[in-house]
């Protein structure tokens, strides 16, 4: 059954901007920890960005490899998660995937070993 449905992929030259929304059907996200994965061909999945439920602070973690270029956010009346991509990259190149914990964020926020639902992703290619 699908609880996370990804959109906004799509093909944006290096230097652009792009934003991936995740549409949550079956919980509230708010409630829950979410974060954002990326895989290409042949990579091991990473974590790019993880944020916590709101009655625990709604902290937020991002890789070294997208901070300062990418944000995580919500709309909590849409029940829908946000990822606000910028300053593109043609290693960015990716399927993008939405996910999420029951319940609180662990001590490692983006690890998949983590994660208990995932979307079935979107995918952002980078040209340069």
């Amino acid at each position: 059954q699908v609880q996370l449905v990804e959109s906004g992929g799509g093909s944006v030259q290096a230097g652009g901007s792009l934003r991936l929304s995740c549409v949550v059907s079956t919980f509230v996200a708010s409630r829950n920890c979410m974060y954002w994965f990326r895989q290409s061909p042949g990579k091991e999945r990473e974590g790019i960005v993880a944020i916590d439920a709101e009655d625990a602070g709604a902290g937020k973690w991002y890789a070294d490899s997208v901070k300062g270029r990418f944000a995580i956010t919500q709309d909590n009346a849409a029940n829908t998660v946000y990822l606000e991509m910028n300053n593109l990259k043609p290693e960015d190149t990716a399927m993008y995937y939405c996910a999420a914990r029951f319940g609180y964020c662990r001590q490692y926020p983006l690890a998949a070993r983590a994660v208990d639902v995932w979307g079935k992703g979107t995918l952002v290619t980078i040209s340069s």
